[in-house]
């Protein structure tokens, strides 16, 4: 099995995180720090990560968290904010986030131990819509909307084209729904300067077809049959 897809399904980080934590020489095998990103691990091999001795979980978890603002998507910061972990402490097993959300956004994030599940969730290839609930300041044109949807230069990257609805406008502000297929860093709200309208308040509400619904905020649940099954497939 690939190191990183190893450390995956140890429940401690994506691959692509796991990719990262080779790289930095957090990883050791045998008691040898190894960069090596294509090590495959055999049966005998012992697996370290900063220190910890780690092996595969075999019951896979998948759950759903509502993140409140001010926690951080990561399993350890070294600045020594709360992290999203804080929240999952008492699941029994070892997840990780499913890509992430930006400190100051709140909202569902998936978390699982199951690599395989989220590379496939967070590989452009795939393109898994997900569904933000935006409060921006003044009005958002049918000019601005069209920019939009057609996709803005957010600096140096041209984003793909995306869904906009207003749910409501009001005198200063607007509710607006956006959906887009990629996550680069703090995408929404830099495409909503773009267009001249900042963004207030900033809430994720939907994986594809994967709801938050009513999970109170702080709140984790674990996942359905039917919601597992279909993140496999989409």
């Amino acid at each position: 099995m690939r190191l990183n897809k190893y450390i995956a399904q140890a429940g401690l980080a994506s691959r692509r995180k796991a990719d990262e934590l080779i790289s930095a020489g957090n990883v050791k095998v045998n008691g040898s720090v190894l960069r090596e990103l294509g090590y495959d691990v055999t049966e005998g091999d012992v697996v370290e990560v900063n220190g910890r001795r780690i092996e595969p979980q075999k019951k896979k978890i998948y759950i759903m968290l509502n993140k409140p603002r001010g926690y951080i998507t990561t399993v350890r910061d070294e600045q020594g904010r709360p992290t999203v972990m804080e929240l999952v402490a008492d699941v029994d097993g070892r997840v990780f986030p499913v890509g992430r959300l930006d400190g100051d956004t709140s909202g569902l994030l998936l978390m699982t131990n199951d690599g395989d599940l989220a590379h496939r969730l967070t590989h452009p290839r795939h393109e898994v819509w997900k569904t933000y609930r935006a409060r921006v300041n003044g009005h958002l044109s049918q000019e601005r909307i069209f920019r939009l949807c057609k996709g803005v230069d957010i600096g140096g990257f041209v984003t793909a084209p995306a869904k906009v609805k207003v749910l409501r406008q009001m005198e200063r502000t607007a509710l607006v729904e956006i959906k887009i297929r990629e996550g680069k860093n703090r995408q929404i709200r830099k495409m909503f300067d773009a267009v001249g309208n900042r963004v207030i308040d900033l809430e994720r509400i939907a994986v594809g077809e994967v709801l938050l619904g009513h999970l109170m905020e702080g709140h984790y649940r674990k996942l359905s049959q039917k919601e597992i099954d279909y993140l496999k497939n989409c």
